[in-house]
């Protein structure tokens, strides 16, 4: 009997989940817009979509096989306690609101799909925790047991890795390096605050840094004919490959702040690599070698040159639901 799980990726724009094996060949997949659902206002029917959409999936199943568990990632999700707690990309406070009502605060996600499947185990995690878990089954970490998964997509996530273990911290809500502060007064955060690093590395981050640069330079670039409302990051990794002065100097500086905040990390964990995973890291080298050349001026000199800064693994098309199942395998 061949043994299946479902990974499911939680993203601001997109949800995608796939029928995934253990050596992470995907038997099918499909998607539907979390952004229908606007920071989960109608979490009930996004549930409801959520499961209709996963008994189709399960439709595809071959006759030999069995469903062994549900992988989810997703922002700001807590392992421990299986919900999804105030996530800054899905759910905003609302000022009129002085202390906003907890339903849409933390979303009992694992309890309710596990209402579609009984029996069937349902788990979360982080949606960077994920594909740190999906570098280990199916990427480059490999053999590695210390190591920082960063993932670039809507916001900045990231998953620690030490000792070969996930950090999930007393309450599970380790390693949010996303939210460490990088520039004091800075560009406003969904959280609330100012200067976080996902202001500034990722894909609206990077956005953002165009949009100030064509404010603050007169240099001639193509992305000044694009409104912010058009605009896309894969635009800005087009540019530069066209030599586009100022997508250039956008990546160059998204990489100096990345690299800022990751000088920091590895003093905490010393880990032998750092993964780069998502949308922005497509990028490659764009992205890549300013950030390794940053990286290794800002770091303690006792850490220089022992910290490899890599793409990550796991396949680009399925990365998200990779990242998701190998939350179940690990278990």
């Amino acid at each position: 009997m061949k043994k299946l799980v479902i990974g499911i990726d939680i993203g601001g724009i997109n949800t995608v989940l796939g029928l995934v094996d253990r050596t992470g060949e995907v038997y099918a997949r499909s998607s539907f817009r979390t952004a229908e659902y606007p920071f989960f206002d109608d979490y009930p029917a996004y549930v409801e979509t959520l499961g209709m959409m996963l008994r189709k999936l399960c439709g595809s199943m071959p006759a030999d096989a069995v469903l062994t568990g549900i992988g989810i990632g997703a922002p700001n999700a807590n392992y421990h306690t299986g919900r999804i707690e105030r996530p800054v990309n899905l759910w905003k406070f609302r000022p009129e609101e002085r202390e906003p009502d907890e339903r849409r605060r933390f979303f009992t996600l694992c309890e309710d799909l596990g209402e579609f499947f009984p029996g069937i185990p349902v788990r979360i995690t982080n949606d960077a925790n994920a594909a740190a878990l999906g570098e280990i089954a199916y990427g480059n970490a490999g053999e590695m047991r210390d190591f920082i998964m960063v993932t670039l997509g809507t916001g900045l996530g990231s998953g620690f890795v030490a000792g070969g273990q996930v950090i999930y911290g007393h309450d599970g809500m380790a390693g949010e390096l996303g939210h460490v502060v990088v520039e004091p007064g800075g560009r406003q955060c969904g959280c609330g605050r100012r200067g976080c690093l996902e202001t500034y590395v990722s894909a609206t981050g990077i956005k953002r840094t165009v949009f100030e640069l064509m404010a603050r330079e007169t240099v001639p670039s193509v992305l000044r004919d694009v409104s912010f409302s058009g605009f896309d990051a894969r635009m800005i990794t087009e540019a530069a490959q066209k030599g586009d002065p100022l997508a250039l100097e956008a990546f160059r500086y998204t990489a100096q702040m990345l690299a800022r905040a990751l000088a920091d990390a590895v003093a905490v964990t010393s880990p032998e690599a750092v993964f780069l995973f998502g949308g922005l890291a497509q990028a490659g080298d764009f992205l890549l070698e300013p950030v390794r050349r940053y990286l290794d001026e800002k770091l303690l000199y006792v850490y220089r040159g022992n910290v490899k800064v890599l793409p990550s693994g796991i396949p680009a098309q399925n990365a998200a639901i990779l990242g998701a199942s190998a939350l179940v395998w690990a278990e």
